[in-house]
Parts: C-alpha cells; structure tokens; sequence
C-alpha cells in the first residue's frame, strides 16, 4: 500500500523573530545592531523581509515600547473590576500593571535607556506612538473623572490634564529605572504619592470652590 508524506511547512512569524532577536542583541552587546543587512543575516533571514516588517531599528524600539502599553491594557482588562474603579484609581492601576510588564523587559531597557535621559521626566524619543496611544487611554479617564466631578474642568489647563498624565508616566519611569529597593518597594511609594498629587491638583479645590462662591455672590447681586 502506497503512502503519501505530507511536508508540513511552517510559516515564520518574522514581526516576533524580529524584535526578539534585537531585544537578545542588546542585551548581548549593550547597543543596537551594526546595521540591519548583518542583523537580518545573523536571524537567517533577507534583509528586504525585514522591511516588510520595520523601517528601522528606531521602529523595533517605537514597537516594543507599544506592545508593553498594550500587553499593559490587556491584563487591566483581565483584572474584571477595572471599569468600576475611579479615575484614580484607574490611573493608579495603569501604572502598577504598567511597572509589572515592564519587569519583563527590565534588562533589555536598562541597556538602552538607564542614565540617557535628558531630564527627570523625559521618555525616549521612540515613544511617540506609545504616547499616542496612551493619550487616547488617558484622556477616557479624564473625561470619567470630569462626568462624576472627581476632575474638576477648567479653562485652558483641562486641555492639558493629559499631557500632565504623561509627564507622570516619564517620572514613573525613570525613577523605576533607577530603584534598586528590594521588589521595587520605593517605585509603588512614588506612584501612589505622584498619583495622589496629581489627582488632588485636578480635582476641586478650595480655591476653585472660593472662586464658584464669589462668582455667585457677583452674579447674585
């Protein structure tokens, strides 16, 4: 009896080879890749298939930094009880899951991004699109928080409020980058102090309540 042998063939996810052969590499070499001809050469694959995918090693870092935000979403989402938290809270969720995805990747950005920054509070140039991404995110809690008061509105500053969110995101970042308490312990403090400011400074205020009175008082006369 004749019998036929089938070939499976399997297609190679080269998005996911990509960026875990450049993550392997910096943490092997400390730096990017030479050049993406002898990258693509060393992970035995054509360099034109690596454009298929990125344009740039500055593309694989914008991308890397999107998947952590978006691997950050996705296991909020798993969490079952992240719609009924407040503003606050919400934000404070985002940072703890964020901080624990990053963990994964602690190394890795170490190598490129550890005593690099320009200031306190700056993210890389790459993060762009993560930034995009996380305006739409954050901008969703602001507007809860405006619908149930807990953020006050006003004039001009609240069209910043998610800038102010992300400059948070950058100190929250850097300072983990620089802890080295047991289990991160000083990052969680930092986060639920920064958090806690931030959210008090847009919220209602005396000064906004004394300003609403006297608006009524003037108005009243």
């Amino acid at each position: 009896m004749e019998t036929t042998t089938v070939k499976k063939t399997t297609k190679k996810d080269y998005r996911k080879l990509i960026l875990e052969g450049f993550k392997d590499h910096v943490l092997e070499h400390g730096d990017l890749p030479k050049s993406v001809f002898k990258f693509a050469k060393d992970l035995k694959m054509k360099e034109e298939d690596f454009y298929t995918y990125f344009t740039s090693f500055e593309a694989i870092k914008s991308t890397i930094l999107v998947d952590i935000f978006e691997e950050t979403l996705a296991d909020i989402s798993k969490q079952g009880v992240f719609e009924g938290y407040s503003a606050r809270e919400k934000f404070l969720s985002f940072l703890f899951t964020w901080i624990e995805v990053l963990k994964k990747n602690r190394s890795y950005l170490l190598s490129l991004y550890e005593s690099k920054a320009k200031s306190f509070v700056t993210l890389p140039k790459e993060s762009a699109e993560f930034k995009e991404k996380f305006k739409a995110f954050a901008n969703e809690i602001i507007l809860e928080g405006k619908e149930t008061e807990e953020i006050a509105t006003r004039p001009v500053i609240s069209d910043r409020y998610d800038e102010a969110l992300w400059i948070q995101v950058g100190f929250v970042f850097r300072y983990w980058l620089d802890d080295r308490s047991p289990r991160f312990e000083k990052t969680d403090a930092a986060i639920e102090k920064s958090v806690n400011l931030g959210f008090d400074l847009m919220g209602k205020s005396a000064l906004d309540s004394f300003l609403d009175f006297a608006k009524f008082m003037y108005q009243s006369k």
